[in-house]
């Protein structure tokens, strides 16, 4: 019980005290109604606790972008910030492609053909996204590919698949990420999948709100779209279509050519 329900309490019960003597029989009255009325209404709220800032990118002082990003891979390759995610890794995944690539992907984590070779996006769906990048008319070297975390989440012994980076996981490794961005700084990130989202934004927001339309991290535009592993999953050419109308917009804000092909692929 809160402190303002307690005076209350105590209040109400002192006026029934007195109501019950005779005493200022009116007054007791009424500040019973009045208390009853108070008692009705909701307590203050709680203030809000304020919003905890993004993590800082990790620092890196090289001269050129090559140097940079030669000391973040450095920097993340021994990474043990997650006890439990370094225990069970083959190895971090920093990522893939050209540091001056004017498009970046962000997917959420790599799944065990990305631990095991140590690039991100190489398993069946990275071999969609591949066809993806192609498709918009650019080299899979000519972008650049990474995830928000470096490492495969855990998995129990005997268990498949893969499991969704937890939040914590993902602010942890968010400095990483942050200093890719900075040293790239790609005209356009595409985040793929909403796990992308949570962890580039803080959105929890499904997909289907989210595509579509630009948002921004960094002072970069953002465009998020679905997984490739949601299409592995979901053949319709409706879900494919949509992938591909939020491609053409990134192909459109880097201006590359559009063919009337291009534009009617998937439409029936």
């Amino acid at each position: 019980m809160n402190e303002f329900q307690k005076a209350l309490d105590l209040t109400t019960e002192s006026l029934r005290k007195l109501s019950e003597t005779g005493s200022n029989l009116r007054g007791s009255r009424e500040s019973l109604r009045r208390l009853a009325a108070a008692r009705a209404m909701p307590a203050p709220a709680a203030k809000p606790l304020p919003a905890q800032p993004p993590p800082e990118a990790f620092p890196t002082t090289g001269a050129t972008k090559a140097e940079r990003i030669g000391q973040l891979r450095a920097a993340v390759a021994p990474c043990a910030k997650c006890p439990q995610l370094a225990r069970t890794r083959t190895q971090t995944v920093f990522g893939v492609g050209d540091i001056d690539a004017r498009i970046m992907f962000v997917g959420e984590a790599p799944g065990a053909d990305e631990d095991l070779r140590g690039e991100p996006f190489v398993g069946k769906a990275g071999q969609l996204l591949t066809k993806i990048i192609e498709t918009m008319g650019v080299k899979r070297s000519d972008v650049f590919i990474a995830n928000v975390l470096k490492c495969r989440p855990d998995m129990p012994p005997g268990a498949s698949g893969n499991r969704r980076p937890t939040t914590a996981e993902m602010q942890t490794c968010l400095p990483y990420l942050r200093a890719q961005i900075e040293i790239i700084r790609p005209s356009v990130l595409v985040a793929l999948g909403s796990v992308a989202m949570e962890g580039l934004l803080g959105s929890i927001e499904p997909m289907a709100r989210l595509r579509g339309r630009w948002h921004e991290f960094q002072g970069i535009p953002l465009m998020a779209t679905y997984h490739p592993a949601y299409l592995l999953r979901n053949q319709s050419l409706g879900e494919k279509r949509k992938v591909w109308e939020d491609m053409l917009l990134v192909m459109e804000r880097v201006e590359l050519p559009i063919s009337e092909k291009q534009r009617g692929y998937f439409l029936k």
